[in-house]
């Protein structure tokens, strides 16, 4: 499906097909409190015009404290589609994509983002993972992102396929992170593998033995969750029990497989765990020129499905930020307050009322190979 015949997004249409004041009531109910929008400069808009792509920017506030200062950080979100063709030399794929995520990372700066998260293989094409030969070199992409990562004083996430060479070449699902200053400070895999869709990642791929590393940069902690590990609630809470403020969800995912479930998760995720997290998702349909299948019933096809982009923010307290476009590429940014992870835990309490021993008890026994469900039955 091309993405010609996809609709731009749901605020899109509402909007469309609404008069203001159901427009705004819909969206209260859907998305929460309103945030006003944020004032950009000129370079930045024209940097986003010159490029092509959006550009949207929302104040996230949280209620001002007599014994704490506002805690004021931009993160941004960049989705991006591939520029040339699956067939072209990976080479030529990786400068054009090199170029395009430049100008996108140089706006979310001049817009005054302090963190950065781009989306899953942003620096690929979608079938990196069966072609691992051909595009596995993280020293490369490292070094370009932290240039920009130092010159703009940004910190950059950057997921990747990482062959690690000195165990065997294992391939890695993982995401890097890169400092204001340019350094390196860590790296997190992904935890879960798929075993859904066409995308086969249990075939290349190995889950993770780093666990849920959580990253201090000078502007808050932040996590990693990679794409498919959205969908375990297990996974959020262990990156927010080991003190991330702001997760990060790079995701590749088609409308076909997920959509429904996408404006839920991260959501959710925020609320339960009382943090901000941030859900970026690849766009555009990316054709390739050998026939596949996954064994599902589906006959032969020459792309993955359209990946519908709508990359939003989520804050601790249920809101969130309109979505980029289904279409097209974008640059979400988001001023935050991250005083709000502690407002939004003294509301709702539900860290205090979580009951981890009960749960350690009980996931403990379930884990065991001769774990039997407590069903009660009538006698």
């Amino acid at each position: 499906m091309s993405a010609q015949k996809e609709f731009d997004g749901i605020e899109t249409i509402l909007k469309e097909s609404l008069e203001d004041r159901h427009y705004e009531e819909i969206c209260r109910i859907l998305y929460g409190r309103a945030y006003p929008e944020l004032e950009l400069s000129q370079e930045a808009i024209s940097c986003a015009a010159n490029g092509k792509f959006e550009l949207k920017a929302y104040s996230v506030s949280a209620q001002p404290e007599q014994l704490r200062a506002p805690r004021k950080v931009r993160v941004a979100a960049i989705q991006n589609s591939i520029v040339l063709a699956t067939t072209a030399p990976v080479r030529e794929q990786r400068r054009a994509l090199h170029e395009k995520i430049a100008a996108m990372i140089e706006a979310a700066a001049l817009a005054g983002a302090n963190i950065l998260c781009l989306l899953h293989f942003a620096l690929e094409n979608v079938c990196h993972g069966q072609n691992s030969r051909k595009w596995s070199n993280m020293a490369r992409l490292r070094n370009f992102l932290s240039q920009l990562a130092a010159k703009y004083s940004i910190v950059i996430i950057n997921p990747i396929l990482e062959r690690e060479e000195e165990k065997d070449d294992l391939i890695w699902n993982t995401a890097v992170v890169i400092s204001h200053t340019g350094k390196v400070i860590g790296k997190s895999r992904k935890n879960h593998i798929p075993r859904v869709g066409d995308f086969n990642e249990s075939t290349y791929y190995m889950e993770s033995t780093l666990g849920h590393p959580v990253f201090e940069t000078a502007f808050g902690k932040i996590g990693i969750n990679i794409c498919y590990g959205r969908h375990h609630p297990q996974n959020w809470m262990m990156y927010a029990l080991n003190g991330a403020e702001i997760i990060f969800n790079p995701s590749a995912t088609v409308g076909g497989l997920s959509e429904p479930l996408w404006g839920i998760e991260a959501r959710n995720a925020a609320i339960a765990n009382h943090c901000f997290t941030v859900a970026i998702n690849r766009v555009g349909t990316e054709y390739f020129p050998n026939e596949f299948t996954s064994g599902d019933g589906r006959p032969a096809h020459h792309d993955f499905g359209h990946f519908y982009g709508s990359s939003y923010i989520a804050a601790p307290d249920g809101s969130r930020t309109p979505g980029l476009s289904r279409t097209k590429d974008g640059v979400l940014i988001a001023e935050i307050d991250l005083n709000l992870c502690r407002q939004t835990k003294d509301t709702w309490g539900f860290r205090l009322t979580q009951r981890l021993d009960l749960y350690a008890r009980s996931l403990e026994k379930a884990a065991r190979p001769d774990y039997h469900p407590d069903i009660r039955r009538e006698k």
